[in-house]
């Protein structure tokens, strides 16, 4: 496969084929369908489409090596499987980012696989250049985008822009599978999280229905006082999430969003100060880019007291990683729900006492401290000896107490 030079032009010619791809369009949540025509999954390459920002893009081969330029995009890649080498990156050593400026939910899947943090922030032209891809990820939107630079990047390979503003996280899977070859990995991701949703769901005992989804803001954008949220729609991928599970979406009342600053948006009703009282009708409410401690918060908030979810002490954080979802977080997501809402035995059945469980996500990120740990390695070989079979099952604080015990005497 040809590389690119430095400081040399390539012009793709636009290959019209009977059975070209469009990408611009996608169906349903989840759908694996990539339309009437062939995909670089049948071996037709070479492969054009049409991205999200209108280039007619054409890939020469099976692309080898991958640079994505988008944080949120990047995961996607790594659950696809796809040969992605060097990423851009966030503001490292973060609540929800590793010492590379990775997401933490797939970092250890990006250090297994060697991708190289190209740059934390704005896009670095000539260190993607270094890196001779021979495709370029770019998404159009969000604050990882580097769709201004879009012909810089163009001129090193073929570069295929990605909106994932406007589409759930399991189409930008469907997206990124047909666009890398690898389509059939991208449909066995999405059909592997559709099944484990429904698991969760005749695994759980729902809470008090409708239940509102949202992020909050307790304090305005660029400091200053005032309390703002955004909640997520049944367009949102995380709208679309709860309603895999059986949760019924709770709805906004006319005349309580804001103008907000991001324009009208088909995912998120933006809803600032007095207002949240009134917009926040869920019985239960499901505070997602949240932790304990943001959920505290907010129920202690003079704004939102006297909304049903927090009379009702039903506010549950999802996590911070929940803000962008991809194969990884969502998931997360899906074990949080599981373990707050998980069916318990009956007394009769144990005794008269109910077994805590702590899942793998909870387990990996939980401070080993106070149980006598001076960090999270017992944990690990715990969760590794369990063997294949029960690896994924939820952690008891029996097995704790033994990893912590284990890890005294050693």
């Amino acid at each position: 496969m040809s590389r690119v030079k430095p400081g040399s032009t390539r012009v793709f010619a636009a290959v019209t084929l009977a059975t070209a791809l469009s990408l611009s369009a996608c169906g349903g949540s989840g759908s694996s369908d990539s339309g009437d025509g062939d995909t670089a999954a049948d071996g037709q390459w070479p492969l054009t489409i049409t991205d999200d920002a209108g280039h007619e893009v054409t890939i020469d081969e099976a692309p080898e090596s991958i640079v994505s330029t988008s944080v949120t995009l990047t995961g996607t890649l790594l659950a696809v499987d796809a040969p992605v080498t060097a990423s851009g990156a966030t503001m490292p050593n973060s609540p929800v980012a590793d010492d590379q400026g990775f997401f933490t939910q797939w970092s250890d899947v990006a250090k297994e696989k060697d991708v190289k943090a190209l740059y934390q922030g704005d896009p670095d032209v000539e260190a993607v250049l270094a890196e001779e891809p021979d495709l370029i990820v770019v998404s159009k939107t969000g604050q990882d985008s580097a769709n201004a630079i879009y012909h810089q990047l163009s001129d090193i390979a073929p570069t295929v822009v990605i909106d994932y503003g406007d589409k759930d996280w399991q189409e930008v899977t469907t997206k990124l599978g047909e666009i890398t070859g690898h389509a059939d990995e991208a449909k066995k991701v999405n059909d592997e999280f559709g099944s484990r949703a429904e698991k969760v769901k005749s695994a759980i005992d729902a809470p008090k229905q409708p239940v509102t989804g949202m992020i909050f803001n307790e304090k305005a954008k660029g400091g200053g006082s005032g309390a703002s949220a955004n909640i997520w729609t049944p367009e949102s991928a995380q709208g679309k999430l709860l309603q895999e599970v059986g949760f019924e979406l709770a709805e906004v009342p006319e005349g309580t969003a804001g103008q907000g600053e991001m324009g009208k948006r088909a995912d998120i009703v933006e809803v600032t100060g007095e207002n949240l009282s009134k917009a926040v009708t869920g019985e239960s409410l499901f505070l997602f880019n949240a932790n304990e401690k943001t959920a505290a918060s907010y129920a202690k908030n003079s704004l939102v007291e006297s909304t049903p979810a927090v009379k009702n002490d039903a506010v549950y954080p999802m996590g911070l990683d929940s803000f962008r979802l991809d194969y990884y977080s969502a998931t997360n997501v899906l074990d949080r729900i599981e373990d707050e809402f998980g069916k318990r035995a009956p007394e009769h059945e144990t005794g008269g006492r109910q077994r805590r469980f702590l899942s793998l996500p909870a387990a990996r990120s939980l401070p080993m401290e106070p149980f006598g740990l001076s960090g999270r390695g017992r944990l690990g070989d715990l969760i590794a000896s369990r063997g294949a079979a029960s690896a994924n099952q939820p952690l008891t604080g029996r097995e704790l107490m033994i990893s912590a015990r284990s890890s005294r005497l050693n």
